[in-house]
């Protein structure tokens, strides 16, 4: 049995930060298994939390229940917190009362531990383009709690209708990352704070997943298109089951920047992987993650209007691979020796994750933030090593899209206008994408 309470000290400092933790902590599976670890909540309770809808439910919902669940709940909450990389937060709940009053500037707490919100924007002054602009924001640390493995079972009653996902490695990971632009060729792209980040994270999730990954930094779109051009052409892509490419950088819609402030156009990437141009990767699954702006503008939301929850996930294009011709003739072409050939779509079995959303009157601007990496990155990491195990990666991505639908932060510079992210995704797969991680089939 818990005692009956929290200090009083350790309530009132619950209470005193309870507005900055409803904003600012990501309340998962992580951070409650900690808490039931140390007998602090019960596994009703934490079903109670993981159920609510949103972060800032399930957020209100943990501080509603600690204060009553014992004297040792402060401190088991701020191991939690340090376990779950949100150390700014555990710093913020037991700085000293002297310290919390120098730091006060009239009514508003700031934490000089954090990186203050800054703006990149590009400047609109180029006419050949509609530039873009990345979101710097104070966000949450990405989590290293190892990929959690696929099961005997789930593999099992799941690789008869899948991509097969059992050579390893699994297959080969380009990661190419711009993040400081040359001023002299291209005066008006900012670096990009915090990318450095988002590269080491996708090398390690990749890397655990069995992927062999090269990360390249700060090329030019020549460099970009070069670098592309040599991983397509890898004999080894013979020998394994998939490849995954993620480009990091500055953009607009359909292209993203080199260094040097030229445009690599994204369907040429994608052309790059099809059938006809990279054989050695046809009817094997190509995933692309793509973290840069789709356009200036920034969405800053609505208002919900009164009515059920409704929630309108992108949806997941997929092309026709059935359509290969006019008419009624036969889509098999026979060779010489009197045997089917069979004639893929151009371009299939590709899976592309967007950070931003292409909407019908603006693109949205890409959050990221200078030290923590970007809201994509960071959503795509925890869901891949938390779900990746037991979840196909379309309602991956969709789930991705519902975390990023959460967030909101402030737009550097405006007192009151509150910036939100929309990721979305495009597929041409022709089965189901498990990545069955950490479990290798005997052929």
């Amino acid at each position: 049995m818990l005692e009956c309470g929290m200090l009083e000290r350790d309530r009132l400092a619950l209470r005193k930060r309870s507005a900055v933790l409803c904003k600012q902590m990501v309340v998962d599976e992580l951070l409650i298994q900690s808490l039931q670890a140390d007998d602090i909540l019960t596994e009703s309770m934490a079903e109670s939390i993981l159920a609510e809808q949103t972060s800032q439910k399930r957020s209100w919902r943990l501080l509603f229940l600690l204060p009553k669940r014992g004297p040792r709940a402060f401190s088991s909450f701020c191991s939690a917190l340090q376990d779950t990389e949100q150390q700014h937060l555990r710093a913020l709940l037991t700085q000293s009362p002297e310290k919390d009053g120098r730091e006060r500037h009239g009514d508003r707490f700031v934490d000089s531990s954090l990186p203050l919100p800054t703006q990149e924007v590009i400047a609109a002054k180029r006419a050949r383009t509609h530039e873009s602009m990345e979101m710097s924001l104070d966000a949450d640390s990405p989590i290293t709690t190892p990929v959690l493995p696929c099961t005997d079972d789930f593999y099992l009653s799941h690789c008869q209708q899948s991509y097969r996902m059992g050579s390893s490695p699994r297959g080969f990971a380009l990661v190419i990352s711009n993040v400081t632009f040359d001023p002299c060729a291209a005066p008006d792209l900012d670096p990009r704070k915090g990318g450095e980040v988002d590269e080491e994270v996708l090398r390690k999730v990749f890397t655990e997943l069995d992927y062999l990954v090269t990360v390249r930094r700060d090329l030019t779109a020549q460099g970009m298109q070069m670098c592309i051009e040599q991983f397509c052409r890898r004999p080894d892509h013979r020998t394994v089951d998939s490849c995954v490419v993620c480009l990091l950088s500055h953009g607009v819609e359909g292209a993203v920047y080199g260094t040097d402030g030229q445009l690599l156009q994204l369907d040429w990437v994608f052309e790059s992987f099809d059938n006809a141009h990279c054989p050695l990767l046809q009817n094997k699954p190509k995933m692309f993650f793509i973290q840069a702006c789709r356009g200036e503008e920034m969405d800053c939301g609505v208002e919900q209007i009164d009515g059920p929850e409704r929630t309108c996930s992108p949806s997941c294009e997929q092309r026709d691979a059935g359509r290969e011709g006019e008419g009624d003739a036969d889509s098999r072409q026979r060779g010489e020796m009197g045997r089917p050939r069979i004639k893929l779509p151009q371009r299939s079995d590709m899976i592309c994750g967007f950070a931003s959303l292409k909407g019908q009157r603006l693109c949205t601007a890409a959050m990221r933030n200078t030290k923590r990496g970007s809201w994509f990155i960071q959503e795509i990491n925890t869901a891949l090593r938390l779900r990746a195990r037991d979840t196909h990666l379309a309602d991956i991505l969709v789930q991705v899209n519902g975390r990023i639908k959460e967030r909101e932060g402030y737009a550097p510079g405006t007192a009151h206008h509150r910036c939100k992210e929309m990721s979305e995704f495009t597929s041409s797969l022709c089965k189901d994408l498990y990545l069955f991680p950490k479990y290798h089939p005997q052929y």
